[in-house]
């Protein structure tokens, strides 16, 4: 029986952890299918406080995770599969079949950006193939860059590239947006931005270096193909939170977003931090936070309902 199990293993899992173990709680984590998120597939983080030089995704996840092992939380690889939580003690199985019970549980299991699924795109995820512009935007400065998408986050994603890109297309499959009107009409007249309608990317170009260089396109209506000059590709197509297995289990949106008060699921001593219930910041840092307000949150249910460590 564990006090607090936490599952998942991004910044917010990662904090939940530290903080949990700080109050000897003895937090037991699974690791899911991407230990340390997707963090752990970004080269440079410039924007995670205290690290004035910026530092390797993997790296700061890694020393995340060593302190939350160094105050005695405790990691095992291992995919959620299931979820009970009719009844307390709550359960979960893996992929292995083991069933764990624990008295309060964390869900950090993040979202999962899409992507177009060709092989060079997956090849150069982090050498120049990214899902968010807030973190790697800065990246590019002086240069030009794609977007692939068509609603209100792509639209966002290009007029924020317009502070450091010296061109940005929007690449679009249809021949007109699916995003609001105002936000359609800040990309169409924006001088540095070029919309590319009815096409979609047949492949990411890396010409002689392991970073992107170029995209493939073909025109969906007259099969017309072109290369464009980019040195980056920014996927604005969404995300679908891993909550798959607490389908019946929890409340969710349309999309599968946990739905939290803070971090409280609708199922009391049943916690969400991160992505997996924020589909709007998506930053480490906010993830972090949330993280952190989990850990607090699990420790003071287990307080309140008499539960010792």
């Amino acid at each position: 029986m564990q006090n607090v199990l936490i599952l998942g293993t991004g910044s917010a899992g990662l904090t939940a952890a530290i903080y949990t173990a700080r109050a000897n709680l003895e937090p037991l984590v699974l690791e899911g299918l991407q230990p340390g998120g997707q963090l752990t597939t970004t080269t440079d983080v410039e924007n995670f406080p205290g690290f004035p030089e910026g530092i390797m995704g993997p790296d700061l996840m890694d020393r995340m995770k060593k302190q939350a092992e160094r105050f005695g939380a405790r990691f095992k690889m291992a995919l959620v599969e299931k979820a009970d939580f009719s009844s307390q003690p709550y359960k979960v199985t893996t992929d292995d079949g083991t069933v764990y019970e624990a008295k309060t549980i964390i869900i950090s299991t993040g979202a999962s950006a899409k992507y177009l699924g060709l092989p060079s795109e997956q090849k150069l995820i982090g050498r120049g193939v990214t899902s968010c512009a807030t973190c790697d935007g800065a990246f590019y400065r002086d240069v030009p860059v794609a977007v692939v998408g068509g609603g209100d986050t792509a639209m966002e994603e290009a007029t924020f590239l317009t502070r450091f890109a010296s061109k940005v297309y929007v690449i679009h499959r249809r021949d007109e947006f699916r995003a609001s009107r105002i936000m359609a009409d800040r990309v169409l007249n924006h001088e540095k931005i070029e919309v590319i309608w009815d096409t979609v990317v047949t492949e990411v170009l890396d010409v002689e270096k392991n970073e992107v260089t170029g995209l493939k396109l073909k025109n969906v209506k007259t099969g017309e193909e072109s290369d464009l000059a980019v040195q980056a590709l920014f996927m604005a197509i969404g995300h679908k939170p891993n909550t798959d297995p607490f389908q019946g289990q929890l409340e969710m949106d349309d999309v599968g977003y946990l739905k939290t008060t803070s971090t409280r699921t609708s199922v009391p001593g049943v916690f969400a931090a991160g992505d997996v219930q924020d589909p709007l910041y998506r930053q480490a840092i906010t993830a972090a936070g949330s993280g952190c307000a989990a850990a607090l949150e699990a420790e003071r249910f287990l307080e309140s309902a008499g539960h010792g460590a």
